[in-house]
């Protein structure tokens, strides 16, 4: 039977770390048997409509279709701005026998924090994989760029994966976004959050640095890292906003440095970086500082096909580089499956 689940049938059930795993097996399987996920692909209209489509799967899971998303996207020199998004769609089919098992309208949330921006979800237990590999088993510190939604979902991913954080250290431009995240999400996380007035007190002290953001530029200078760090950075961007006069020049939020002085760099896809020229690793790639091989991918790493962080005096770094099916079928499918024993949801009978 299909059944049809609406936004409110999504509400409180799936867990961040369930997420994690879930998307930790999707970029696995994916390694494993590659024709299973594909990059996204996203076309525009001339007034800034972005639809965005994700095909892949997770046959461990036992699923494979699509996800869909529209968006009214309006750019500026500095940031990213969504006047309009809308619900996504997620089309589940099963991998096995290709039966339809569910049209999902609508954002899956963490149970724990409810909505918040779109694709904060599954952004967030992407970067959480990269923090299982990737982040020193003993950090304790960590500098956050945003106080929006998906700030909270990658501070709760890092703290789900390494929960010996204790101190955040948050930087935004509104002061008064910075307080207000610090005052709410110490509370709820029980972790100290400290705002500061600067990118750089963000990012010297710390043991990671999480940027979650919408800018367009570079937030910080990858000369102050230091040994032992671990970076995540999400803006992917996509070489369209350039051939489609909505920018100047590639979205960036991580400077040549950070990619030329890291020692070990993963992506979710690498053929995403190149065929979408993705400005934080295709600039230093064309610039000669890093070569497209040296790149992992999140499910090399889950599978044991390269290595993750080796050393503690390592930099690492991961570009969460755009969202793949795969991914966002893992959450939609914990999600469905939780729906279904639960009793959610409206039966559609197929003729």
């Amino acid at each position: 039977m299909t059944i049809l689940l609406r936004p409110r049938d999504l509400d409180g059930l799936v867990d961040m770390k369930s997420a994690i795993d879930a998307v930790c097996e999707a970029y696995r399987g994916a390694t494993e048997f590659p024709v299973i996920n594909a990059p996204r692909r996203r076309v525009h209209s001339p007034s800034g409509v972005r639809v965005s489509n994700f095909p892949g799967g997770v046959h461990a899971l036992g699923v494979i279709g699509s996800g869909t998303r529209a968006e009214l996207v309006r750019q500026t020199e500095g940031n990213q701005h969504y006047d309009v998004r809308t619900h996504p769609v997620h089309v589940l089919n099963d991998s096995r026998t290709a039966e339809l098992l569910a049209i999902v309208l609508g954002e899956v949330t963490e149970k724990t924090l409810g909505p918040s921006s779109l694709m904060a979800f599954r952004t967030a237990a992407t970067s959480g994989v990269g923090f299982r590999y990737l982040v020193s088993k003993d950090a304790r510190t960590v500098g956050l760029f945003g106080a929006g939604g998906q700030a909270a979902y990658q501070l709760l991913a890092l703290l789900v994966e390494r929960p010996s954080i204790s101190h955040v250290r948050l930087y935004s431009r509104n002061p008064e976004n910075r307080r207000a995240f610090a005052e709410k999400y110490s509370r709820q996380f029980k972790v100290e959050i400290e705002p500061v007035g600067s990118a750089r007190e963000a990012v010297e002290p710390v043991d990671v640095v999480v940027c979650a953001t919408s800018t367009n530029k570079v937030l910080f200078d990858g000369d102050w890292l230091h040994e032992g760090q671990h970076v995540t950075g999400i803006i992917g961007g996509n070489i369209q906003l350039v051939q489609g006069g909505f920018l100047k020049e590639s979205r960036r939020e991580l400077d040549d440095r950070t990619a030329e002085r890291a020692d070990v760099i993963a992506t979710n896809l690498r053929e995403s970086v190149i065929s979408e020229r993705q400005g934080d690793l295709w600039i230093p790639i064309e610039k000669g500082l890093i070569k497209a091989e040296d790149i992992a991918e999140l499910g090399e790493l889950a599978a044991g096909k390269r290595p993750g962080r080796t050393g503690p005096r390592q930099i690492t770094y991961h570009k969460n580089n755009n969202g793949t099916g795969a991914a966002d079928l893992a959450v939609t499918m914990l999600a469905y499956q939780q729906a279904r024993a639960a009793g959610r949801g409206i039966d559609i009978a197929m003729d």
